[in-house]
């Protein structure tokens, strides 16, 4: 279409001014250092310190939650813990994972891996707190269904501090970030270029059209229809991916140590033209933050629907989040961009430079990325679908009416997805993502005394 060029160079603009004042940085070591990653990254490490490294002790509790060894009929909510965490899963599995990584160690170098991997596993303290906060102070609506997120635990932060018109101004203010965030461009945008890398198909305004038409017949039915649809694609994506990425991994074992090795020395000893340290750094913690969404305020918003009596223990499902997302597939990939050495000299950004390393092994893989990639991405697009209804509905009521328009403009909104270029569709997504953080941190700081005292009367019955 001729309106491409021209939709293309508006885009890149816009999210051009957007990125610079969202991130807007400080001098430290030589780079540039983001406020609002330094508030995600201040607020994971309070969180782990405060309450004693719950992502290590807790991580065993956390699997036997989410298995149903602790299930009760009794238990209140619209989905399984289970589908709770692969809704949630499926909404930070995804393109970050294939294509945000290849990113990471573009712009970083193979040291931003190691801070990708401690900012998964700081991430999950943060995964937390903000899933036991939303499952505490969800609301019920007349037709028995659950709403739940940032935007409600926000309110009552500030009004415990008697600030409620700042409460709901900033829990609107993290409605909007959200509803904006929840576009789908990233995944539809690196969908539909491994499917025309591999196949030669080459019309973006079709390829959305059909992607949007898909997405729309599994929104239509709510949280239940995205939890059934999700809890089958996670396992199968995840499968899939892993098995590929395991394969090439297994063609280069004997070089796995050395690739180990690339990474902690490009972690504390980086190339300045990475950035130097602090660059490196910055790239592996905005990368992790993007991928598994801890402190975002994302995920809580489906674990508020989960079947759980007491909010610690959904609290618990959701710290497994980031060490599914961050610490097992991230690094895979990692692993397997760094052994075949595809980033070496290469112009290749996003899922093009993850092809790249796949094809090099075996020629057809890139068919499986292919496969891979779209099922991560729809899973993706799907649960954000849910988080922005929940955060419109937030803001213009429950009603039916006001929830079909969310679907359909979001609907609209993926089928243009597959126009921009990458780095101008990351930074459109980075800028509202980050965005939610800053309220949601905030609260978070606010109520973890509460988070606290919680989770200890939360063990001492476990015991009992």
């Amino acid at each position: 279409m001729t309106t491409e060029p021209g939709f293309r160079h508006a885009f890149e603009w816009f999210t051009n001014q957007l990125s610079s004042a969202v991130f807007y940085a400080i001098p430290v070591g030589g780079a540039e250092l983001p406020v609002v990653v330094l508030w995600l990254m201040a607020g994971a490490l309070f969180s782990t310190f405060y309450l004693g490294f719950i992502n290590v002790r807790g991580f065993g509790h956390a699997l036997n939650v989410v298995s149903g060894r602790y299930k009760d009929p009794r238990q209140q909510g619209d989905i399984t813990p289970f589908q709770a965490l692969s809704t949630a899963l499926s909404g930070t599995v995804g393109t970050g994972n294939i294509a945000g990584v290849a990113v990471a160690i573009t712009l970083g170098g193979p040291g931003a891996t190691f801070w990708m991997i401690l900012a998964g596993l700081l991430g999950m303290s943060l995964k937390f707190v903000e899933c036991t906060l939303a499952v505490k102070y969800r609301h019920q609506a007349a037709d028995g269904s659950y709403s739940g997120g940032p935007m409600y635990y926000i309110e009552v932060a500030l009004r415990k501090f008697k600030l409620p018109r700042l409460g709901k101004a900033l829990a609107i203010f993290f409605a909007m970030a959200c509803v904006f965030g929840s576009a789908g461009f990233v995944h539809v945008n690196q969908g539909y270029a491994q499917v025309k890398g591999v196949t030669g198909f080459d019309n973006a305004w079709l390829f959305g059209a059909i992607y949007a038409l898909l997405v729309a017949v599994v929104i239509i039915g709510g949280i239940k229809s995205i939890a059934n649809v999700t809890s089958r694609l996670v396992p199968l994506m995840c499968a899939i991916y892993l098995l590929a990425a395991l394969v090439i991994i297994g063609s280069h074992l004997d070089a796995v140590p050395a690739a180990l090795m690339t990474i902690v020395y490009g972690a504390f000893a980086p190339e300045a033209a990475y950035g130097g340290f602090i660059g490196v750094l910055i790239q592996g913690f905005r990368r992790a933050a993007y991928s598994n969404e801890a402190g975002i305020g994302s995920s809580p918003i489906a674990h508020a629907a989960a079947q759980t009596r007491h909010p610690v223990s959904q609290g618990f499902v959701a710290l497994l989040e980031p060490f599914i997302d961050t610490v097992v597939i991230c690094t895979i990939t990692a692993l397997v961009i760094i052994l075949t050495g595809a980033y070496l000299g290469s112009d290749l950004d996003g899922v093009r430079l993850t092809s790249s390393a796949f094809a090099s092994v075996f020629d057809w893989f890139p068919l499986v990325l292919m496969v891979a990639l779209l099922l991560f991405g729809f899973s993706t697009v799907i649960s954000w679908s849910y988080y922005g209804l929940k955060s419109w509905s937030y803001i213009f009521g429950e009603t039916s009416r006001v929830q079909n328009l969310f679907k359909v403009l979001f609907c609209l909104v993926v089928s243009i997805g597959a126009v921009p270029n990458i780095l101008a569709v990351f930074n459109f997504i980075d800028s509202m993502i980050f965005l939610m953080a800053v309220p949601n941190i905030l609260a978070i700081y606010l109520l973890m005394p509460e988070v606290k005292r919680d989770l200890k009367e939360y063990l001492r019955q476990l015991k009992s």
